[in-house]
């Protein structure tokens, strides 16, 4: 993998690809993470709710490459947001992970109606200061989920993990991110990978420089300046992925790529001021 970090507020860093677990489960879903990490991933996605925590902690643990390379994350779910639940499921996320301290772990939603997001943001504090999580940060947070955490407790998340793809470029959040000195992390980078392949902006710069359009897709998000996630099952996928971190599109490129936004450019409406996910 190439080692082109992007690095937060506190100097916690993030290569600019990462593998993402979604629907990887089971003996299959051991075997692709155990791939993946043997191909050069280092960034292994994974959450409460995607059932299969125990899968990637299997595949980490067979793979050749030690933990500590690594950096595992995990996402709490939304019904664990009171204090006490919020402990224990940290503690569940370790150990079906197999790991002692869980490199990175998330709130997944912020469920605004619930409201308690900012009691689970105190719980990641606490865990994080008992030395069971080393960073903390969030997902599908708004700028005004991220200030009312930082207001209330004074810490500020090292990565905020949002949709974005080529159709739902989300430019602002972005910027918002960038400025307060928090990681941008993509999932469903590659959209409605079907349409957005296709589209003939993204055709073009792949024949121009002879790469697949998968591959200008993962290389626009890096040179924007986000860490795309992108699932990938299979070794020959895994390691085409992986290539694309080390392309870096022209300005006029990603400018292009961009332009294809749209304002219903989110994969199942999910706003985050109104979705709920428990």
């Amino acid at each position: 993998m190439v080692d082109s970090p992007f690095v937060a507020h506190n100097g916690f860093a993030l290569p600019v690809q990462g593998l993402g677990t979604y629907n990887l489960r089971g003996l299959a879903g051991a075997a692709s993470v155990k791939s993946a990490i043997e191909a050069g991933y280092r960034l292994i996605d994974s959450a409460f709710n995607y059932e299969n925590e125990g899968a990637v902690g299997f595949g980490v643990g067979r793979s050749s490459v030690e933990n500590n390379r690594l950096i595992l994350t995990s996402k709490l779910a939304g019904r664990h947001h009171e204090h006490k639940r919020a402990l224990i499921a940290v503690q569940e996320s370790r150990l079906r992970l197999g790991v002692r301290v869980l490199d990175l772990m998330l709130i997944h939603w912020p469920n605004p109606s619930v409201d308690r997001y900012v009691e689970a943001w105190e719980a990641l504090i606490e865990s994080r200061e008992k030395n069971q999580v080393a960073q903390i940060g969030v997902s599908n947070f708004l700028p005004e989920h991220l200030e009312r955490i930082e207001d209330a407790t004074g810490v500020r998340p090292v990565v905020n993990q949002i949709e974005l793809h080529p159709y739902f470029p989300q430019e602002e959040a972005l910027a918002y991110n960038r400025e307060r000195g928090i990681i941008t992390e993509a999932w469903s980078p590659l959209g409605r990978a079907g349409d957005v392949l296709a589209e003939p902006v993204i055709v073009e710069i792949a024949a121009a420089r002879e790469i697949t359009p998968v591959q200008v897709v993962l290389a626009w998000h890096a040179t924007r300046g986000s860490v795309a996630i992108p699932k990938a099952a299979q070794p020959q996928h895994q390691a085409s992925n992986l290539a694309a971190a080390s392309i870096r599109l022209t300005d006029d490129e990603v400018a292009a790529i961009t332009a294809l936004g749209r304002p219903d450019g989110r994969l199942f409406g999910a706003d985050p001021r109104t979705h709920e996910e428990m």
